[in-house]
C-alpha cells in the first residue's frame, strides 16, 4: 500500500498541470460519485492527507482517493497514448492541457468539503507526519491512548487514527533504526522511544516525500553513536532469512496485526530489548 511519501509526491506531480484550471470533463467508472458536478469547476487545491489524495474545487466539493495496493494516479497531455489499459481507469479529470487519470483506486468519493471533518475515515486521522505543522505532542497522545496500551508497537505505528502516512516499509525501518522490539506493548516504551520513533519515521517519510520513488534507501544511524549515516539500502524489510547489515542475524519474518495484518520484518538481535 503506497505510504504517505508516495501521496505527497503525487500530489506535487499533479498541482502544477491542473491546480487552478476548470474543469472541463469528468468521468467516473466506479458507482457512487457524480463527479459531473465538478465540470465547470475550478481545481483549488490538489493534497494529500496520509494516505489519502484530497482535489478540492471552488464550488465546495472535494474528491477522495485512496490507492490500497494497486491504485495510481497518471498526467498526460490531451491526446497522449496513456501507459494503461483505459479499463482501468476509475477516474479521469480533464483540465485544459492536462488529463488526470486515477487507475485501479478501489476508493472514490466525492462529498462537500466542510463536512470533512465528519468524513468517517478522514476526520479520524492522526497528525499527519508530512504536514509542516505536524504536532508532535499530539501524535504521543494518541498513541498513549488507554485503547493502544495493549497495542504491539508494530501494528500503532500503522494506525492510521494514531499517525497518518506510515506504512510497512517505513514502520519496518523506523523500528530497526530506533532498535525497537516490533512486539513491544505500547505501554511498556517510554515516552523518549515514542519520540524517537514518530521523529525517525517522519524524517524518513519527509526525505522520500522528494524522491521520484519511495523509502528504498533511507538515511541509517550509528546503532552505538546514533549519529546519521549515509542513506544506504533498506535494513529489513523484505529480507527475511539474510543477515542483518548490521550483525549479521538472519532476518524474521511475522504477520502482525488484527484489524489488517501486515508482514513485519526484524532483527531477533538488534531489537532485543533484553540485549
Amino acid at each position: 500500500m503506497p505510504e504517505g511519501d508516495t501521496l505527497a509526491r503525487i500530489a506535487a506531480g499533479l498541482r502544477p498541470h491542473v491546480a487552478g484550471r476548470s474543469v472541463t470533463a469528468a468521468r467516473a467508472r466506479v458507482p457512487g460519485p457524480r463527479v459531473e458536478r465538478i465540470v465547470g469547476s475550478t481545481i483549488t487545491e490538489v493534497l494529500a492527507a496520509g494516505k489519502n489524495l484530497l482535489i478540492r474545487f471552488d464550488n465546495g466539493l472535494e474528491l477522495r482517493t485512496h490507492l490500497r495496493m494497486r491504485g495510481t494516479w497518471h498526467r498526460y497531455r490531451p491526446g497522449e497514448p496513456w501507459r494503461r489499459a483505459p479499463s482501468r481507469a476509475v477516474l479521469v479529470i480533464e483540465v485544459p492541457g492536462a488529463v488526470a487519470v486515477c487507475f485501479d483506486a478501489p476508493v472514490v468519493e466525492l462529498f462537500e468539503t466542510r463536512a470533512e471533518a465528519l468524513h468517517p475515515s478522514l476526520g479520524r486521522l492522526g497528525p499527519d507526519l508530512l504536514d509542516p505543522a505536524f504536532d508532535a505532542a499530539e501524535a504521543r497522545r494518541r498513541l498513549r491512548d488507554p485503547s493502544r496500551a495493549a497495542m504491539e508497537i508494530g501494528p500503532a505505528l500503522v494506525d492510521q487514527r494514531a499517525l497518518a502516512g506510515i506504512g510497512n516499509v517505513v514502520k519496518n525501518e523506523t523500528l530497526f533504526i530506533e532498535r525497537v522490539d516490533p512486539f513491544a506493548r505500547v505501554a511498556d516504551l517510554d515516552d523518549a522511544t515514542l519520540d524517537r520513533l514518530v521523529a525517525t519515521a517522519r524524517r524518513i517519510l519527509l526525505e522520500s516525500s522528494v524522491r521520484s520513488r519511495g523509502p528504498e534507501r533511507v538515511t541509517t544511524l550509528d546503532p552505538v553513536t546514533r549519529r546519521p549515516l549515509a542513506p544506504g539500502p533498506l535494513w529489513v524489510y523484505r529480507r527475511a532469512g539474510r543477515p542483518c547489515r548490521s550483525c549479521g542475524t538472519l532476518i524474521r519474518s511475522a504477520r502482525q496485526g488484527t484489524e489488517v495484518p501486515r508482514t513485519t520484518y526484524w532483527c531477533p538481535a538488534c531489537q532485543n530489548p533484553g540485549r
